[in-house]
């Protein structure tokens, strides 16, 4: 089959796919963040659209919530002032190890050190919101990583394999116009159409462009041609069928997290979905709220019809003059609202949000003042709640990214002649390296195995009161070093069996040399006493 016409058949089945799931995300975005929800059922927003959707909604309690779990989760799984991932390969050598932590901290300190941050966080948003977002990693001519948050309105998701990960995204847009296409892809890789409009001088006229990533059916195994590498890259233009270009990806360039998948969909739901019943209560709320705010701080009028007064002619406000002849005539109109009742159900709603979107963590200001230790008791058991969610942002965020930033970082240590981390041990080669997650919300996840040993060895100590060859079935060493895995203690703190085996036999033998040698000075006291007791005989 043609590729153009294969990639735009696709579109097409992908296209009518999403469709059935838009409106629920358009309204989501309605009351959190109007601008992310660009392209959502081909709306196109611009920023004075956002703000005039901004001035309905009466609260920004959603938004906010969303920017403080967005920022939980964040700080929780991918911190950038700790490193939370680490490589093994398993009954790896001292020379392994030390390669593989090198590389680990390289691509720790590289991936923070690009612009992840900040594109990782605007996707956590869309995530929270929409409960899936699509963050591309590639990169750069100059080198190191580069990640790119895609808008959701422009992408199409797919998956070769029912169940699985997502390994096909389509992002389609109509914003390029037709100087940006010539200067991206050059003049004589475009169509004739798009030549023609440049020749004419149009260079603002609009061009559908569409970016297919999908697996290859058919590869080379360690290619180095792009077009037969494990995923194909394929830009078209939409309305000519042209191809711009063609190329491929050692790994899929884009990580796709999804909350809570939708059934037999490969799209998602976030928290913010069952937030929406409360978020569209709470703006009413606020809104009837703000309505018998204005009735109680500037009240309807009572006026008498006594013939005198024409009411019509009655204008109120400050420093205002109003003629009358019977002040009793004009009075306040009691309505009976109660303003106190709307702020007491707009704070339960508001209470209510921030704990579906996990903004609830942090103390309130008039509240009382609790320690450091119970905030942290507190954290640690959100963070185990969140167990499943985490489960599958390892599958479907971190691991596909250390997969990406892994080649990429092996690939430039190659092409550098082994400069950025050094030339690894050949015995390494052709070896599967699996990740083990050092951020907090994964030691979270694990804090019960510790809490379980430190119970156990409590048991265990009691015990060995009574009888001491108790302890002789508790690898205390094991156990050691298997809590400060758990704990995310740093690989190098913790000391090898050798190393450890070495210092023991050096203290034994510091040990036996200094009981020898407290031997040999009782030796010779005992021998001068002898002389002394000898002499004083003789004498």
């Amino acid at each position: 089959m043609d590729q153009a016409l294969h990639v735009k058949r696709r579109l097409t089945q992908l296209r009518a796919l999403k469709t059935f799931h838009e409106q629920v995300w358009k309204d989501c975005f309605d009351l959190t963040f109007p601008a992310r929800g660009h392209g959502l059922q081909s709306e196109v927003i611009s920023a004075t659209d956002a703000q005039q959707r901004k001035a309905i909604i009466f609260d920004s309690t959603p938004g906010d919530a969303c920017k403080v779990g967005a920022a939980s989760i964040m700080g929780g799984m991918v911190p950038s002032n700790a490193r939370w991932f680490d490589l093994d390969v398993g009954q790896e050598s001292d020379e392994e190890k030390r390669f593989l932590e090198d590389m680990a901290k390289f691509m720790f300190e590289n991936i923070h050190a690009s612009n992840f941050d900040a594109e990782a966080f605007d996707g956590m948003l869309d995530n929270m919101v929409a409960g899936w977002f699509v963050l591309y990693c590639d990169e750069p001519e100059e080198g190191g990583y580069y990640f790119e948050t895609w808008p959701l309105g422009q992408c199409l998701l797919g998956s070769s394999r029912s169940g699985s990960r997502i390994d096909t995204v389509y992002r389609e847009w109509d914003s390029f116009t037709v100087s940006q296409v010539v200067a991206e892809y050059g003049l004589e890789n475009v169509s004739s159409a798009v030549r023609e409009k440049h020749a004419a001088g149009k260079f603002d006229d609009k061009v559908r462009l569409v970016h297919a990533i999908e697996p290859r059916s058919m590869y080379a195994v360690n290619a180095r041609m792009a077009k037969n590498l494990p995923f194909a890259s394929v830009h078209l233009e939409v309305d000519s069928n042209h191809i711009l270009r063609e190329s491929g990806y050692h790994e899929f360039p884009c990580m796709v997290p999804r909350w809570a998948r939708l059934p037999a969909s490969a799209y998602a739901l976030g928290p913010m979905s069952d937030a929406l019943p409360d978020a569209r209560t709470l703006n009413e709320v606020v809104r009837w709220g703000l309505m018998g705010a204005e009735n109680a701080i500037a009240p309807m009028l009572k006026v008498t019809d006594d013939g005198v007064i024409n009411p019509r002619n009655i204008r109120m406000g400050p420093r205002k003059i109003l003629v009358c002849a019977d002040p009793d005539n004009i009075q306040p109109l009691n309505t009976g609202a109660k303003v106190e009742f709307a702020e007491i159900k707009a704070e339960r709603l508001q209470g209510s949000i921030r704990k579906i979107l996990l903004a609830d963590q942090l103390p309130p200001a008039d509240g009382p003042v609790k320690t450091a230790y119970e905030w942290s008791v507190r954290v640690e058991t959100i963070r185990k709640m969140l167990g499943p969610m985490f489960g599958r942002f390892q599958s479907e965020f971190l691991q596909p990214l250390i997969e990406r930033v892994f080649g990429i970082t092996w690939r430039a240590n190659v092409r550098t002649g082994y400069a950025l981390v050094g030339k690894p041990p050949e015995s390494l080669l052709n070896r599967n390296f699996s990740v083990r997650y050092l951020s907090p919300l994964a030691r979270s996840q694990r804090i019960e195995d510790v809490a379980a040993m430190d119970r156990f060895e409590l048991a265990l100590a009691q015990e060995a009161q009574i009888d001491p060859t108790v302890l002789d079935v508790y690898d205390l060493d094991e156990a050691a070093r298997t809590r400060g895995q758990l704990l995310g203690v740093p690989h190098t703190l913790i000391r090898d069996a050798k190393k450890v085996a070495a210092i023991r036999d050096r203290r034994q033998k510091a040990e036996q040399a200094a009981q020898q040698q407290v031997v040999q000075q009782q030796g010779q006291m005992e021998m001068q006493g002898a002389v002394a007791q000898r002499v004083a005989r003789s004498a």
